[in-house]
């Protein structure tokens, strides 16, 4: 399997120090239908639409920005980006008008949850996992607080 080199990354989540191709789609698909979605909501204007797109669009960033901080806490924002997702869908159902631009909008959405689902198991090996390891640095940090 041809693989591509990066930084190491942290301890918490996948620990290996390269990256295969598989991975890399993975990540730009998510990407990409994090941004199509966001997009979409931007351009149909009003402030929950506005709000929506730009959160997906910050998703999409800390989906892929380097900084140590987001790349040890990727698979809380994995879990967060599902959740965003299907809470744009529920409200969707609950509240929103059924035209072609929604339901374009919502196939993004399920393809975006299929793939970070995807990538939770590849990278995490469930959420569960990624709480267990987000408490434990937060419970670490606190002691080191105590002391």
């Amino acid at each position: 399997m041809a693989e591509i080199t990066q930084l190491p990354r942290s301890a918490h989540g996948a620990t290996a120090s390269a990256v295969s191709f598989v991975d890399l789609g993975l990540r730009s698909g998510i990407v990409a239908l994090t941004v199509a979605t966001g997009l979409l909501h931007l351009s149909l204007g009003g402030l929950l639409f506005t709000l929506n797109g730009l959160g997906y669009l910050t998703a999409a960033v800390a989906m892929v920005i380097p900084l140590e901080l987001a790349i040890r806490y990727r698979g809380l924002v994995r879990i967060g980006l599902v959740v965003y997702a299907a809470t744009t869908i529920v409200g969707w159902y609950l509240m929103g008008p059924r035209y072609e631009t929604a339901y374009v909008a919502k196939a993004i959405e399920i393809g975006l949850i299929a793939l970070l689902a995807v990538e939770i198991r590849r990278h995490d090996g469930s959420p569960v996992a990624i709480v267990r390891r987000a408490l434990g640095d937060l419970l670490a940090a606190r002691r080191r607080v105590a002391t």
